[in-house]
């Protein structure tokens, strides 16, 4: 994946020795009187999946949306290799290399897939020729997608229309891609081509990859590292492998429902805005 229109800068380094590319540190946001993040801290280095893991409200998708700039944060810090986040708006971190593919996939079903993937490259401010090499690089790990460039995005099925919402983040040329539930509403063969493909971009370009995501035992399967938010709390964190053997993953989290429509949701509460 292209990284050379993104400033060089020297980002920190780990416990571990390897650069710390975007890290939140006690991060605290509030709908109105409603606490979605009490304090969630994390960090994922250059070239690592990191999962997000929590039942239904935890807080994971208003995490998402303060790194991806779309929601505020009244505590804590946001960096971006080492540069403080906080007064950088939205489109400008996703100049800065941070794409979100959101929960519910937000492409334009009015347009064609074309045209969705477009613009996912708008502030790349491509030449016609860049952009259709973009087009057919990106396109080219999608074969559905290629065949399909001329169709509208709201006709697609629903697996194709989340490999559209992968695809578009990836016209960004992103450092990071942040992606929120991208099983969510997908027959299993459709995940496991997804988490194929979510593999493939860590060990062939080398992207680090955010996913939130509910189906444990699958993210777990692809992630280095995974940090477990609890009522809007980071509780666990560590590698995916110590947390898939650990007591405490099982107590918080794989035993509890993982789709619980009765329980009181503040991110969903709020519009959806968490």
């Amino acid at each position: 994946m292209p990284q050379a229109e993104h400033p060089d800068v020297s980002p920190p380094v780990d416990g571990q020795g390897r650069p710390s590319l975007l890290e939140a540190e006690h991060l605290a946001v509030r709908y109105g009187a409603v606490p979605a993040v009490r304090d969630v801290t994390l960090s994922v280095a250059a070239g690592e999946v990191l999962a997000v893991l929590g039942r239904n409200g935890a807080g994971k998708t208003t995490t998402l949306r303060v790194l991806a700039g779309l929601a505020t944060a009244h505590h804590g810090k946001v960096r971006l290799a080492g540069r403080d986040m906080a007064r950088v708006p939205a489109e400008s971190r996703v100049r800065l290399g941070v794409a979100l593919v959101p929960e519910g996939r937000g492409i334009f079903p009015g347009l064609t897939v074309e045209e969705n993937l477009v613009m996912g490259a708008y502030q790349r401010r491509l030449s016609r020729r860049a952009l259709r090499d973009e087009l057919e690089r990106v396109t080219g790990r999608f074969p559905i997608l290629m065949s399909r460039r001329g169709q509208r995005a709201g006709s697609l099925s629903g697996g194709e229309q989340q490999m559209l919402a992968v695809a578009r983040g990836l016209m960004s040329a992103p450092r990071v891609l942040l992606v929120d539930e991208p099983s969510l509403g997908l027959a299993p063969l459709v995940i496991e081509q997804i988490y194929m493909l979510f593999a493939a971009l860590r060990d062939e370009e080398d992207i680090t990859l955010v996913l939130v995501e509910q189906y444990v035992e699958l993210v777990l399967e692809v992630a280095d590292r995974a940090v477990v938010l609890e009522k809007g709390v980071s509780v666990l964190s560590g590698t995916a492998a110590a947390l898939s053997a650990s007591p405490e993953l099982v107590n918080l989290y794989m035993t509890a429902e993982q789709k619980d429509p009765e329980q009181e949701d503040p991110e969903q509460e709020e519009g959806n805005v968490g």
